[in-house]
């Protein structure tokens, strides 16, 4: 019993055995088929996935080549209009310069250079200019409307005129100026009076009065100047269209043929404020070319620009308000007064020395003179400029200088010899530099309680081009036509905008603020311009 215990234990038959390798092997065969089947299965899905990221790449380039053609095309459209444009604009040039005699040199072939470079989100991109004819161009005649450089051309370019072709502007010309840029009517270019836009018999003003008379035809929408004791703001006023100078130093002079460098500011001209915020903004920040520029940091002038001044103090200067004759000119002003009122600033009356005031002109001629004396010493026919023969090197410059410059710039170089002469100089040149001194502390005394200071740009419209004098000298003219000095002598901003209209011509305000508050002044003639509504004016003859 025992040894079948132990059988029926431990035993198995054969039939069983086979039985149990067939479960066996059916088992395998469903786990190595199960196992399979997950392989298969995992491939697939990876084919699968493989296969749908390949034809999401094909659609995705698809996508793409068909996005290139798409901006190919439209690139290739954009060219065509953007030379068309072009094509139109230098054929109004030229139409313009018929008119206006505002040009010295069209610049077509650069421009059309320049518009071969993609277009980017610049603000500036491809956009046409103009530069007064005094800022060095490589390659490019550059005259300063000057028989002493009527063949200069430079190798190399202003500052400023590197920095708006980063910004990828094109060039369409150089403008006539008075000679040297020493002039307020344009008279005295090499190539002849400029005409101004709204009425050909009057001037454009100076001196930058071929960039003025461009961009209000309509032309261009800014062009550069330069301003030494208005020559931006005072065309600009003639001329209805926005002039501004900023702060002595926020725009490197590198390159700008000079006149009188204590003097000098860079500028331009614009049809609006807010253009003006735009360019200006391109064209600041330091120079290391340029000792007398300044590394403050440059704001951003457009995107703070704005018409809420409610928190402004203003100054009217009445020593310059009250000196205006015609009734007309005063009612655009004291439209002025009230409108910047109506906008919540607070507007009050101020005052300088009469007196003191009455000094500006002389006091500029004196400097100015003297400085630019001593700036185109270099023009001589030896060193610079057109040579005229001679038997000695003194007559040599004698006879290149009597030939190369105009009647007028021969007077000036006169005056400011005789005052940098040893014993002229300190009654002369230095008590000049006091009285400027004595001029800015009080000024600067009004800017102590007041943001901006404003008054009437000048006492009339544009004069006939027959009429126009250089200098004027009664008391009608010497404070109210020579103010805007004021400006350069303590080297602040300074802009003009277009107040209104007098016998159809344009008339205008300026507006002044304290160095380095560009923004400040921006805004203020920003809300003035809003309200009056005076902007993108232009005239062109039929």
């Amino acid at each position: 019993m025992k040894k079948d215990r132990k059988v029926k234990s431990t035993g198995m038959s054969d039939r069983d055995k086979n039985l149990l390798f067939i479960v066996g092997g059916i088992l395998l065969v469903v786990l190595v088929v199960q196992f399979g089947f997950r392989n298969f299965l995992a491939e697939n899905k990876a084919q699968k996935a493989e296969k749908a990221a390949l034809e999401a790449e094909l659609k995705e380039l698809d996508v793409i080549q068909k996005n290139e053609k798409e901006y190919t095309a439209q690139t290739e459209e954009w060219k065509k209009k953007t030379k068309e444009y072009y094509k139109e604009l230098f054929e109004e040039a030229k139409k313009q310069q018929e008119r206006l005699n505002a040009f010295v040199t069209i610049t077509e072939d650069e421009a059309y250079k320049a518009i071969e470079a993609p277009m980017t989100d610049d603000l500036l991109s491809h956009i046409p200019y103009v530069l007064k004819d005094n800022y060095n161009t490589k390659g490019i005649k550059t005259t300063a409307s000057s028989k002493m450089l009527a063949d200069y051309v430079p190798v190399f370019n202003a500052h400023v005129v590197d920095l708006l072709n980063k910004h990828g502007v094109s060039l369409v010309g150089k403008a006539s100026m008075d000679e040297l840029a020493m002039g307020g009517t344009n008279k005295s270019a090499l190539t002849g009076p400029v005409h101004n836009p709204w009425d050909t018999r009057r001037i454009s003003g100076g001196s930058s009065g071929g960039s003025a008379a461009l961009v209000a035809s309509g032309l261009i929408p800014f062009a550069l100047g330069s301003d030494t004791g208005d020559s931006i703001r005072k065309p600009a006023g003639f001329c209805g269209i926005v002039g501004f100078k900023p702060t002595w130093g926020r725009i490197s002079r590198y390159g700008v043929i000079p006149y009188a460098s204590s003097l000098d500011h860079v500028g331009a001209f614009t049809r609006n404020v807010r253009d003006m915020a735009i360019v200006t903004e391109a064209l600041a920040g330091r120079d290391n070319r340029d000792m007398t520029s300044s590394n403050r940091e440059v704001p951003h002038y457009l995107d703070n620009l704005t018409t809420d001044i409610s928190n402004l103090k203003i100054g009217v200067l009445t020593t310059v308000s009250n000196e205006v004759r015609n009734e007309e000119v005063k009612k655009t002003f004291e439209n002025v007064v009230e409108t910047l009122k109506s906008l919540g600033a607070t507007v009050e009356d101020v005052e300088m020395d009469k007196k003191l005031m009455k000094t500006l002109l002389p006091t500029y001629t004196i400097i100015a003179n003297s400085e630019a004396t001593s700036n185109h010493s270099c023009l001589d026919g030896v060193k610079y400029g057109d040579r005229q023969q001679g038997d000695t090197p003194d007559d040599v410059m004698i006879n290149s200088r009597t030939d190369g410059f105009g009647d007028h710039i021969k007077r000036r170089f006169i005056l400011g010899n005789l005052a940098l002469a040893t014993e002229n100089q300190e009654k002369m040149f230095r008590k000049a530099q006091r009285v400027r001194r004595l001029v800015v502390d009080e000024l600067n005394k009004i800017y102590e309680n007041y943001d901006i200071i404003i008054a009437p740009n000048g006492g009339g419209v544009a004069p006939l081009i027959d009429e126009a004098a250089e200098d004027y000298l009664s008391d009608e003219y010497i404070i109210l036509e020579n103010w805007l000095c004021l400006a350069n002598f303590a080297g602040t901003p300074s802009i003009s905008i277009p107040s209104g209209f007098v016998d159809n011509m344009p008339v205008a305000v300026n507006i002044s603020g304290r160095i380095f508050e560009e923004q400040t002044v921006l805004n203020c003639a920003y809300a003035l311009e809003e309200a009056l509504g005076f902007k993108n004016q232009y005239k062109r003859e039929d």
